[in-house]
């Protein structure tokens, strides 16, 4: 009982009836998180930081008035609701190179200028909004309402970070050194396990890349404020589950902010909210699955089993002939079209690769691949249940792209559907009559395909 007890007698517990008071059903978010109190002797921990499902206090909150206790857990709590630190990890996985300090700046913009319009709670002195970014970083000028209906915090970063890619290289690293992540080490076993991880990948790049003119300007705005985000890629789970857990986070703001009406703790349904995406593989299995099933074909040498049983009548007259179905002696056969002109991650394209050969292997399904970029540089035949190692192929390209006479010798081999890997920068002039899934990366997933469907792998 008395570590039952413990779970819900936490530093925070006064500001979180607070915000139960005022806002019952969005300030109910908090019940949702799990909060934990740091060792007394911690001094040098923050006030209070979050790894995307905990709320961690330091010593000094207790120090604070109410109402700015009230605002660090609600800042907190809604860091956890929009799903920052886990966002955090998806967006370095997708273009690799993102500055933690930035993202937390931007992160903390919106949760501060979604807020701001609440009476009942303090922000900290130095809190930056949304507004005064979008103003100094980027020269436009926004009402705080407009801003949160427009920008989430991976349009926001995505627009800020002007940083120099050359000065590191190329090499990438995974952000900078933020105050949690550093602070947090000493701050007992918590903080510890959940800036360890974070703090090994910052070790990995010496070299800083140089700001640019926004970068600059943003982390000049944030200065002087604590640093709360403590993403811990170790703790991300499988991708469908990360994204049951977004919708589940979506359905809960949506809620709270209809139940509180006016005195919601959101000003606005914000953009910001975390999206629910289900995961590329699970699409392609399905489109897939779909497209290489085994059609069933008319056979004139056994009668259909209705006719059977009906004895070929109906009542005292004789039924016409009616043909059964029998299963096609023909293998499905699936065309995967890869185009060597672009850039595409290793990593992303061995995965890619691996749901391939799972898919074939289970659909029972022949496969050619045809490689190429603005012609057909090598076909590849692979029958049902031989092994396809990508990785074994090499690869020879680097030209434009076109994909016409791609598609037209993955016509000649009469598919049944066909997958294209590309970044989709090129003509397709041949619009076959059998489906395509086109295959991009993220940085692509705004291309719109000639015909067939989008597919992004992030």
């Amino acid at each position: 009982m008395p570590e039952a007890a413990a779970l819900y007698c936490h530093r925070g517990t006064r500001a979180i009836q607070r915000m139960v008071e005022f806002a019952p059903s969005t300030g109910g978010l908090a019940l949702w998180v799990r909060h934990q109190d740091l060792p007394a002797d911690s001094d040098v921990a923050p006030v209070a930081f979050t790894d995307g499902t905990v709320v961690y206090y330091g010593a000094a909150f207790e120090r604070l008035a109410l109402p700015e206790q009230v605002g660090l857990v609600a800042h907190e709590v809604l860091h956890i609701a929009l799903r920052h630190p886990q966002r955090f990890v998806e967006l370095q996985r997708v273009i690799g190179d993102v500055d933690l300090e930035l993202f937390n700046i931007c992160a903390d913009a919106i949760v501060n200028s979604t807020l701001a319009h609440l009476s009942w709670l303090t922000l900290p002195a130095k809190s930056v909004m949304l507004e005064q970014i979008l103003a100094k970083a980027l020269k436009r000028e926004q009402e705080a309402e407009a801003a949160l209906l427009e920008w989430d915090v991976e349009k926001l970063y995505r627009a800020i970070d002007d940083r120099d890619t050359d000065s590191n290289n190329g090499k990438s690293k995974s952000g900078n050194k933020s105050q949690a992540g550093s602070q947090a080490d000493a701050s007992g076993s918590g903080g510890r396990d959940q800036s360890r991880s974070q703090s090994s990948s910052e070790q990995q790049s010496a070299e800083q890349r140089a700001d640019g003119a926004r970068s600059a300007k943003v982390r000049e705005l944030g200065a002087g404020g604590v640093r709360d985000l403590v993403p811990n890629p170790e703790s991300q789970s499988a991708p469908e589950h990360e994204a049951e857990h977004a919708r589940e986070w979506s359905e809960r703001i949506l809620r709270g902010h209809a139940g509180d009406g006016a005195f919601s703790m959101l000003r606005a349904l914000i953009a910001d909210l975390p999206h629910t995406r289900t995961p590329w593989a699970q699409v392609l299995r399905v489109q897939l699955a779909r497209g290489l099933a085994r059609k069933p074909s008319l056979t004139w040498s056994r009668p259909a089993r209705s006719y059977i049983a009906n004895q070929g009548r109906a009542g005292q007259h004789r039924m016409p002939f009616e043909p059964g179905f029998c299963a096609t002696k023909n293998e499905p056969r699936l065309a995967l079209i890869i185009d060597v002109s672009g850039s595409i991650d290793e990593g992303l394209m061995e995965r890619f690769a691996r749901e391939i050969e799972t898919i074939t292997r289970r659909q029972e399904a022949g496969l050619v691949l045809i490689i190429g970029d603005e012609r057909v540089r090598q076909v590849e035949f692979f029958e049902p249940g031989r092994r396809f190692v990508l990785s074994e192929i090499e690869f020879a390209g680097g030209g434009g792209t076109d994909f016409t006479p791609l598609l037209a010798e993955a016509d000649r081999h009469r598919p049944d559907i066909a997958v294209v890997l590309t970044d989709l920068e090129g003509p397709a002039d041949f619009k076959p009559r059998w489906p395509v899934i086109w295959a991009v990366p993220e940085t692509h997933r705004n291309t719109i395909q000639p015909f067939g469907r989008l597919l992004t792998l992030n």
